[in-house]
């Protein structure tokens, strides 16, 4: 283990802009019983980093967002919601894990991984890296791809599907993409006409501009339509829901949320924001797919944690394709040990 105490993390005392975070020295955790400590090689910056940071929640959220982020001031405040690297140490108890493994994990709403270290359960959402991709390929896994596993979970999704993504050049959409395509499904893409050729890249069968047409305001349906933007309430898009079919709220404010039981009963048509607890067997799915060829890393930008400021404004734009990464300085060491 290492013999250092303290590590850099980027922490955030204020909701605000990206100048609010700032990078700090702070004690390196020690793992308790049942826990891993993980030494960061890469983060990403993420939709949620953003939401928490600035307290850009949709609409009517706001007082159940603070539960998690706090009301006056972050809850968490080293942001973070997956990480990739090499165990550290282990506390009292583990034997799934040892020093030296590569791993990946999903820390979801308890944040932490803008650090240098961070300590997560040993029977949480964590397994063992790809070893076919770096640490920062690996780490774009996490976060797109273990919301989409919880989503698709709650769906049939086989040979034939037809499947819309909203939203697809996104981390969500780039993932749920490729999970559709290997489940066998006809995706339609829906993005800007820049992202034309990264989602068809991805395996999208067809790319609608959303610039230049409204994907429901046709007659063509879907077995299960993916809104990872939150403009596709069940109101706009029922009648292009296929019967039976599912709209999957990636991205939902309150009313849609209160009306989606009441809407699903009525029409039939599955309408559902719950995207469930995925944890460490999805990720180690992803990993297998990842391993056999059939789940590419989309990394759109890499910041290192000293321009973490940078990395937000990035993401602020909303115009972010696949992933932000967030290079660690252990990251680097390690770059020059192997090189």
């Amino acid at each position: 283990m290492t013999t250092d105490t303290t590590m850099t993390a980027a922490v955030y005392r204020r909701f605000g802009a990206p100048e609010e975070v700032r990078l700090e020295q702070r004690a390196i955790p020690s793992p308790k019983p049942g826990e891993v400590l993980i030494r960061v090689h890469a983060s990403t910056v993420s939709i949620a980093d953003h939401r928490a940071r600035a307290r850009d929640v949709p609409a009517g959220l706001g007082l159940i967002a603070a539960v998690g982020i706090g009301l006056f001031r972050p809850k968490h405040p080293i942001l973070g919601m997956d990480a990739a690297g090499v165990v550290e140490a282990v506390g009292s108890g583990v034997t799934t894990f040892a020093p030296g493994d590569r791993v990946i994990a999903a820390m979801g709403g308890a944040f932490g991984g803008h650090a240098e270290f961070v300590c997560v359960p040993a029977d949480g959402a964590i397994t063992r890296a790809p070893a076919s991709m770096s640490l920062e390929e690996a780490v774009t896994l996490v976060f797109g791809g273990i919301t989409v596993q919880g989503f698709f979970a709650q769906v049939a999704i086989g040979p034939g599907t037809s499947v819309l993504v909203n939203g697809a050049s996104g981390a969500v959409g780039t993932a749920a993409i490729q999970l559709a395509k290997h489940r066998g499904a006809v995706v339609t893409a829906v993005t800007s006409g820049r992202n034309a050729a990264l989602v068809a890249s991805l395996g999208a069968d067809r790319v609608i501009d959303y610039t230049r047409q409204d994907f429901a305001a046709g007659d063509e349906t879907y077995d299960v339509i993916v809104d990872g933007v939150g403009n596709a309430s069940f109101d706009r898009v029922e009648g292009s829901i296929s019967p039976g079919g599912a709209l999957l709220l990636v991205v939902g404010d309150l009313r849609s949320m209160l009306r989606s039981r009441g809407q699903s009963r009525r029409s039939g048509k599955l309408v559902t924001w719950n995207v469930g607890k995925p944890g460490a067997d999805a990720l180690a799915h992803l990993v297998r797919l990842a391993d056999s060829g059939h789940y590419q890393a989309v990394i759109d930008r890499t910041f290192d944690l000293a321009d973490i400021v940078d990395a937000h404004r990035y993401v602020d734009t909303g115009r972010k394709r696949g992933n932000v990464v967030l290079r660690m300085p252990s990251a680097l060491t390690e770059t020059r040990r192997t090189s």
